[in-house]
């Protein structure tokens, strides 16, 4: 039994949802989202709710009852508030600067990285002096973002011995005994 995939979605007001054979389009306030999914599962919109629904319990349909289900409350919780996702530069000499969605950011290579962000993702950065700079990425698609995040943090993968690197903000990072000294 699918724990997940059996609770419902509330549809706040304002929120609009359209089913459409396997492709749900949710309208909000922040936006518009459309998403295909598994043609076997069935989704009902009643009185302000949605419901997910499988045809049988085989193993294929009750792995995409849950993975339906939390990606078309992603849907509605995008529209309505958005995500956000906060990156950290930790390392000396590290900084970062926006120009509109185009992120320059320096790393320790021997020149800045340019990186090109979607337009359906805002993009600011924050530089204090006495805290690490970072890099906040709103907008109301969950796995845009997740993806966004995901690239900006393979440019510099905070590494074991020192934590230098970009990570995301309150990651805890396993970290490594250095060298010990020798006889």
């Amino acid at each position: 039994m699918s724990r997940i995939g059996k609770k419902i979605i509330k549809i706040p007001a304002g929120v609009d949802v359209k089913i459409d054979k396997s492709r749900v389009t949710v309208k909000g306030p922040k936006g518009v989202l459309i998403q295909t999914i598994d043609p076997d599962m069935t989704v009902s919109v009643e009185e302000g709710v949605m419901q997910v629904a499988r045809p049988t319990d085989q193993k294929r349909h009750r792995a995409a009852h849950g993975l339906t289900r939390a990606l078309l409350n992603n849907m509605v919780t995008g529209v309505t508030d958005g995500f956000t996702r906060v990156l950290e530069l930790v390392g000396v000499g590290y900084r970062v600067a926006n120009t509109g969605n185009i992120l320059e950011i320096a790393v320790g290579y021997s020149h800045p990285v340019y990186f090109a962000i979607p337009d359906e993702i805002k993009v600011e950065t924050v530089t204090e002096k006495g805290s690490n700079p970072r890099i906040i990425l709103k907008g109301s698609d969950n796995q845009l973002i997740g993806q966004v995040c995901a690239k900006i943090r393979a440019l510099k993968a905070p590494e074991p011995f020192k934590g230098k690197g970009i990570k995301f903000a309150g990651e805890v990072l396993r970290r490594k005994a250095g060298k010990s000294a020798g006889k």
